[in-house]
């Protein structure tokens, strides 16, 4: 029997609905898990929701809960994100999609669950899946210390909000650019001010500074959601890399967050071979591949899939 799916506009009953099953495996879980609270905690504020934002909850037969997904992204082509699912519920989610209208041009997260979904939106709508990138989610085992360098991990204060803006905002293009594909490849959400003031002011935020003081390399990471942190982003300016600053910053803040008990993960770019030498030194270990995939069109008199770079061509 093909599982149900059950769509929510609240994400307070989303976790209502989901709670268990996010809270059961948590690091899997946490972009899901970490986006639903977050969205909760800002609706509970006075934040306002989009209407077209969806979350997701994938029953069996027998009523349990076995997969959840939401779609919340504000960037284009916006694309859902989806946890482990049967396969049969992957396939059945964009027939829904295509049956309701509901354009969906890329598809993120978990493996085989995102690519099930995606191979059926392509074959739907015409066109292939193409890689836009490969992810690995980790978690922290037994930390192992780097080796240790000048200066100190600080909190950042509101007065640095600029600071961190500029470096938010420059982790996704150095990080395409560090993974051999061109800056700004990868889509993703400008850095929200008011955001970024919540985060700092929930002393989430982390320099290395060097031994004058200055920030030479920021760290953050999520609040926890049921026991699990994310770190990420990890920056480091390109002037000052090579010099030990984010090993030293994550271990530290890994160990901040351990001291409350919490589990501490994150995500590496599998194209990346420095970030993932770096972490596995430290402990992380990894747990689950994820993606971020692409569907893209065939074109009219076009006799062969074409890339976004041919799509330019012809728009």
């Amino acid at each position: 029997m093909t599982p149900t799916l059950h769509f929510y506009t609240d994400p307070g009953e989303f976790l209502e609905a989901a709670g268990d099953h996010l809270a059961a495996e948590p690091v899997v879980n946490t972009v899901v898990a970490t986006m639903a609270q977050r969205v909760a905690a800002g609706r509970a504020e006075g934040v306002e929701v989009p209407a077209d934002d969806w979350w997701l909850v994938v029953r069996d037969a027998s009523g349990a809960v076995v997969g959840a997904g939401m779609r919340t992204a504000p960037f284009p082509p916006r694309p859902p994100f989806l946890l482990p699912m049967p396969a049969e519920a992957a396939v059945a989610l964009a027939r829904v999609w295509h049956e309701r209208g509901e354009t969906v041009s890329a598809v993120n997260g978990a493996l085989p669950a995102a690519r099930d979904c995606a191979a059926e939106v392509a074959r739907l709508g015409g066109g292939r899946v193409e890689v836009a990138q490969h992810t690995r989610l980790h978690e922290l085992d037994a930390l192992v210390p780097p080796a240790p360098v000048h200066g100190a991990l600080t909190v950042a204060g509101e007065d640095d909000v600029d600071l961190v803006a500029a470096w938010f905002g420059a982790f996704m293009a150095d990080a395409d650019e560090q993974a051999g594909r061109p800056r700004g490849a990868s889509a993703h959400e400008a850095p929200d001010r008011s955001d970024l003031l919540r985060r700092i002011r929930g002393g989430r935020v982390w320099f290395w500074t060097d031994e004058a003081g200055r920030p030479v390399h920021l760290t953050a990471a999520n609040p926890p959601a049921f026991g699990v942190a994310r770190v990420g982003p990890v920056y480091t300016p390109p002037e000052q890399r090579g010099r030990g600053w984010a090993g030293n910053a994550v271990a530290e803040v890994s160990r901040r967050l351990r001291a409350d008990g919490t589990r501490v993960c994150l995500f590496t770019d599998q194209a990346n071979p420095t970030s993932n030498r770096l972490y596995a030194r430290l402990g992380f270990r990894p747990l689950v591949d994820m993606a971020n995939l692409v569907v893209v069109p065939w074109l009219s008199g076009v006799s062969r899939p074409v890339s976004s770079r041919d799509m330019e061509r012809y728009t």
